[in-house]
């Protein structure tokens, strides 16, 4: 039986780095960027009030940040192995950093707007050198803790977000009323930028020509691919809100055929002797495909639960129905902070399950996850109280999070160093890719049906990531067969 036990590999980082530290300072980048995906959330009638905003701008206030970190992430991963993964966590820190004081100073939503597409540039530039960092300096039991640390920061973001939103919003900090959602960034962000230089490894590349550093960027896959991202992720994104209209399916139709090129120019640049964005090498690699599929699955089903269970506990709805419990954004929040400390501590302490079962795990605690959806859509149905709906929670966190360290770690487990910013790039690009696809699927399901009543829509919406999760468990099965004989 294989464990998640990992043979040593080179690594970049000199002995006077302290491994701790390196992995808090980048962790803590990574939080940030997955904090801004929801902090804005509660912050928007507020902001709608104090910038006279429109319905759509407010809504590319939220999600312009997601689009583009989403769209943009696949080029950040080949910049840092071009570039170097310092140079490029270190810019895309001082660009997020920036862009969040720019965010919290703009005078109108056109500048916010500006702001956030800026905002998630710089994380799309930062996040992916992350586990980058993991591979190349962790090995064995060591990366398995990174990893599951790793895990629970990507869990705690997406509440904590909600929480500290809410949190500062109610304050009105010095009268600012929304600004320190975005400007709570800077201190951090600078503090970081101070410390970081002196714990990353310099791993910038030797001195080439700049046709050279073109080959090695796949400037062909670049141009093909982030438009095609674009192209897809601006529909799911805003489709809902506009009605679902023609060019948002139009619009998703070009993606999918610049997918198809992309495919098609990858081969062809690796059939020549090129550098691919994806090569079919790393594809090809033990594990690696297997759980990009499996984290797809799971994070658009975790995505929809926490966007929908949020608009549950809100009471967002049609006027004159079954809304939910209409709590405060930080009272909502703070329901999610027992499946969020489930997760996080199964995510750190899953290793001390017997070596046998862990590869198995993601296997085996994927249908659990989808047992734990049922139940709090059954919750929801009944109007169970808020004990029952927090266990509930905790009934999800418990096998997401012995399912996620495990799903990266196996993914990962096989992986050239070479070959670490593209493996990197790539979990990190489905992972951001399922958390649009989950808010877009599940929250328009769960809207479409919450006209039968809010209880009724988060029953429907159990179902469906129930149906998603079970799927992963499929694609985890394939993951634990092939790193098995591998």
């Amino acid at each position: 039986m294989t464990t998640l036990t990992t043979p040593p590999t080179p690594t970049t980082t000199p002995p006077r780095t302290r491994p701790a530290l390196l992995l808090t300072a980048v962790l803590t980048g990574q939080f940030m960027a997955l904090l801004d995906v929801s902090v804005v959330n509660v912050a928007g009638p507020t902001l709608r009030t104090d910038l006279h905003a429109t319905g759509s701008a407010l809504q590319l206030v939220v999600s312009g940040y997601t689009i583009a970190y989403a769209a943009l992430i696949v080029t950040g991963a080949r910049l840092g192995r071009t570039l170097g993964t310092r140079r490029l966590f270190l810019t895309g820190l001082a660009v997020f950093t920036a862009a969040s004081l720019a965010c919290g100073l703009a005078p109108g939503t056109g500048t916010l707007i500006t702001a956030r597409a800026i905002q998630g540039t710089g994380a799309a530039l930062m996040v992916p050198q992350v586990l980058v960092f993991i591979q190349r300096t962790f090995d064995g039991t060591a990366r398995a803790r990174a990893l599951g640390l790793y895990a629970a920061v990507i869990a705690g973001g997406a509440v904590a977000g909600q929480i500290l939103g809410g949190l500062l919003v109610s304050a009105d900090l010095f009268g600012w009323s929304w600004r320190p959602v975005f400007l709570v960034n800077v201190p951090v962000g600078l503090a970081l930028l101070a410390l970081t230089p002196r714990l990353l490894p310099d791993d910038t590349p030797a001195p080439t020509t700049t046709r050279t550093r073109l080959r090695g960027l796949d400037l062909p896959g670049l141009l093909v691919v982030s438009p095609a991202m674009l192209l897809t992720v601006v529909p799911l994104v805003l489709g809902h809100e506009h009605g679902w209209p023609l060019w948002g399916w139009l619009s998703i139709a070009a993606g999918g055929i610049l997918f198809a090129a992309f495919a098609r120019i990858e081969h062809t640049t690796e059939k020549h002797g090129g550098t691919p964005l994806v090569s079919g090498r790393l594809l090809r690699t033990p594990g690696v495909t297997p759980a990009a599929v499996t984290l797809l699955l799971t994070m658009t089903a975790y995505a929809g639960f926490l966007f929908t269970l949020a608009l549950y506990l809100q009471g967002t709805g049609p006027a004159g129905h079954d809304n939910g419990r209409g709590y405060t954004a930080l009272h909502a929040g703070l329901v999610f902070v027992s499946g969020a400390a489930a997760f996080a501590l199964v995510s750190l302490n899953w290793q001390k399950t017997p070596a046998r079962l862990h590869a198995l795990l993601p296997a085996l605690a994927m249908p659990v996850v989808a047992a734990a959806y049922l139940a709090l859509g059954w919750a929801q149905h009944e109007h169970a109280n808020q004990a029952v709906i927090m266990v509930a929670l905790a009934a999800v966190g418990i096998p997401l999070g012995a399912a996620y360290s495990p799903v990266m770690a196996l993914g990962l487990r096989k992986v050239a160093p070479g070959d670490a910013p593209d493996a990197g790039g790539l979990l990190a690009t489905v992972t951001q890719f399922g958390q649009v696809l989950g808010v877009a699927v599940f929250g328009s399901l769960y809207l479409g049906q919450a006209g039968n009543g809010a209880g009724h829509a988060a029953w429907i919406t159990a179902l469906g990531m129930a149906a998603a999760s079970l799927a992963a468990t499929a694609s985890a099965a394939v993951l634990h067969h092939g790193t098995r004989h591998a």
